[in-house]
């Protein structure tokens, strides 16, 4: 314990430090695993005493962990170091988009939440949306000067052009071409990571959710689109364009309704909230009504349901079949068609996978905003231990 009483760590809210790949490793495992001793740390990189050591000595340095005391842990029976990561010296603030609001949450190094936060959106015009997102940042940081990082996560698909990340495209936010990361780090002064919102949500119920421990798992998001995401070998799918699991125009039923775009019959004509409430007669946005009418047993917003269950069924057994996950995590706020459609959905499920038997697990994860703000904030908190 005497090299932690010399160790001066930095001041809250410091710039990241460049890391050794050894000591960027070590964090990663302390911070996805919890409190480790020094054996498990150095059993699991396959790292030297000395090595480990040394990465340890710069992780106190930098504020990063903390000694909890000794254990007796592994097969060895002796008692080793504890480390867990340290608090109040490293936070994160992250920023899910959507059209009309926005949603924040600031977490400590292990994607605790500290803080939530949400606001309306007035103008989604890039520059008005970027002075926004300044403006409540500046805020945010006021009550949490240990914010390092900030990830926005956007309904649209991310590239990277020359080293810089770009909003492509958001149909939702009718964006092409935003350098978002940019320019909200040229206004906050922070370091700043975007990625597409079901991307960022899949890498955090992987690392810290629903999927935590399993090498392969995939995520359904059901509600004004649909998404995907897919963690293989431990690692999130991204494509070679930004553009990975679209899967909403996968067919469902021979002709069909127009989903929009030109297919018919597709998973985007039954399954997002708006064509739910227009299969049932109503506006685009009167989903709620819609699941209030059909859990009254009302038919044609009942039979909206049904096909919707069916489109959901199909939708999850395709990706079963497609790419054999140990579970599917699904969520969203279209979970409704899950509750009232069930049995569409598990026998469309069933059906596409015959003549197999489904050897995955389908979690339903209760949908709340706030968890897709912190998937940002552990995006930032990924990014920064590439670093």
């Amino acid at each position: 314990m005497t090299d932690l009483l010399e160790v001066t760590p930095p001041e809250p809210g410091a710039s990241w430090p460049v890391l050794t790949d050894a000591t960027r490793a070590a964090l990663r495992e302390i911070v996805v695993h919890g409190v480790l001793s020094r054996a498990e740390i150095a059993r699991s990189l396959g790292l030297s005493r000395a090595s480990l050591t040394r990465a340890v000595r710069t992780l106190q340095e930098h504020g990063f962990v903390t000694e909890v005391g000794t254990g007796v842990r592994g097969v060895t029976g002796r008692p080793s170091e504890l480390l867990r990561a340290s608090t109040g010296r490293w936070e994160f603030l992250g920023v899910k988009l959507t059209p009309d609001r926005l949603y924040a949450a600031v977490t400590d190094l292990d994607g605790r939440v500290l803080a939530l936060h949400e606001e309306a959106v007035p103008d989604t015009e890039p520059q008005a949306l970027v002075d926004q997102l300044a403006a409540m940042v500046q805020v945010l940081r006021r009550a949490s000067p240990a914010v390092c990082s900030l990830g926005v996560s956007v309904p649209g698909d991310v590239v990277t052009r020359d080293d810089v990340a770009v909003v492509e495209v958001s149909q939702f936010l009718g964006w092409r071409d935003v350098p978002l990361a940019a320019l909200l780090e040229e206004r906050t002064g922070l370091v700043t990571h975007t990625a597409n919102d079901v991307d960022a949500l899949t890498a955090k119920e992987h690392w810290i959710g629903a999927g935590a421990g399993v090498r392969s798992m995939a995520l359904v998001t059901v509600g004004t689109g649909v998404g995907f995401g897919l963690v293989t070998n431990g690692e999130v799918s991204e494509g070679a364009h930004g553009r990975f699991g679209r899967v909403g125009h996968l067919p469902v039923y021979g002709g069909g309704p127009d989903c929009g775009v030109g297919h018919h019959g597709c998973v985007s004509s039954y399954l997002p909230s708006s064509i739910i409430a227009r299969n049932a007669g109503a506006g685009d946005d009167e989903y709620a009504a819609v699941v209030e009418r059909a859990r009254d047993g009302e038919p044609r917003a009942l039979q909206a349901f049904r096909d919707a269950g069916t489109a959901l069924g199909v939708l999850l057994s395709t990706v079963v079949t497609l790419v054999d996950p140990e579970s599917i995590v699904l969520t969203g706020d279209g979970l409704p068609v899950h509750d009232i459609a069930r049995a569409e959905v598990e026998e469309a499920f069933r059906q596409g996978l015959r003549p197999y038997e489904a050897a995955v697990t389908v979690v339903v994860q209760p949908f709340e905003f706030s968890e897709w703000a912190r998937a940002a904030a552990v995006l930032a908190i990924r990014r920064s231990l590439r670093s």
